[in-house]
């Protein structure tokens, strides 16, 4: 009933997130406990003198083995904003919290702060320091991360930095921070920069946001089959002390 429990609160918590943008759903994997071991297999039986193929084994239960995140891609939804970016493929941005730490990102929803600065919307920077000038009327980032100012006086667009991308050799392995964040851990392998397009990283699609990884029919089916499992375990628990009522009452 605890496992069961555990996998409602996992995908309510994607439902909760399917809005949410670049959201990687969650799903509850489990394992079997221990076993007692009453007979064990390639035993020789006490009566027959034979060897026991099978053995009586008794499972002890089940345990949560992990929370594992999928990090396929969503579906990618245009926006009318310049500094909305979406990552098609492989990748994260950096972005650099207020202690100078770095995290991880696939959430491209940046505007500028006071000093013209890129931020995510917690005004957390963009490690690559893109610093976007006041008179700049119109902003463009190419596929391959370079982005280009336009000012009224000039025709050609000048280039003000370039936004790297970040990939981990196991991406499952980062820390959830929160705030659509992600740590480095030893799981995950240390991070890798790149130019996006190069070494196994996604390109960039300006104007576009990634939507959430949640299917939610997938996860109502999910939900339904985990109260099914609830309840046939809460239906076990109650024949067994009727049995061991029946077997109290017996003289």
């Amino acid at each position: 009933m605890a496992a069961q429990q555990t996998r409602v609160d996992v995908i309510a918590n994607n439902i909760a997130n399917m809005s949410t943008t670049a959201y990687a759903a969650r799903s509850a994997v489990f394992a079997d406990l221990i076993y007692r071991q009453d007979v064990n297999p390639g035993a020789i039986s006490s009566t027959q003198g034979t060897i026991v193929p099978t053995g009586v084994q008794l499972g002890l239960g089940v345990q949560t083995q992990a929370v594992s995140m999928d990090m396929r891609q969503g579906a990618l939804r245009q926006t009318t904003n310049d500094l909305d970016i979406a990552i098609e493929g492989n990748g994260f941005f950096e972005i650099t919290l207020p202690n100078g730490e770095p995290a991880f990102s696939r959430d491209g929803k940046f505007e500028v702060d006071p000093d013209g600065l890129m931020v995510n919307s917690d005004g957390f920077a963009l490690a690559d320091g893109i610093t976007i000038p006041r008179e700049a009327r119109q902003v463009t980032i190419s596929a391959d991360g370079e982005v280009f100012a336009f000012f009224d006086d000039a025709v050609e667009g000048q280039s003000i930095g370039t936004i790297t991308l970040t990939s981990f050799v196991n991406p499952k392995g980062l820390e959830a921070m929160g705030g659509n964040l992600y740590r480095e851990t030893t799981a995950s392998g240390t991070p890798i920069n790149g130019q996006p397009g190069q070494d196994g990283l996604g390109l960039l699609r300006q104007g576009y946001l990634e939507e959430s990884g949640v299917d939610v029919v997938s996860e109502i089916a999910d939900l339904i089959e985990a109260q099914r499992g609830y309840e046939l375990n809460s239906k076990v628990l109650t024949a067994a002390d009727e049995m061991y009522a029946s077997a109290t009452r017996i003289r």
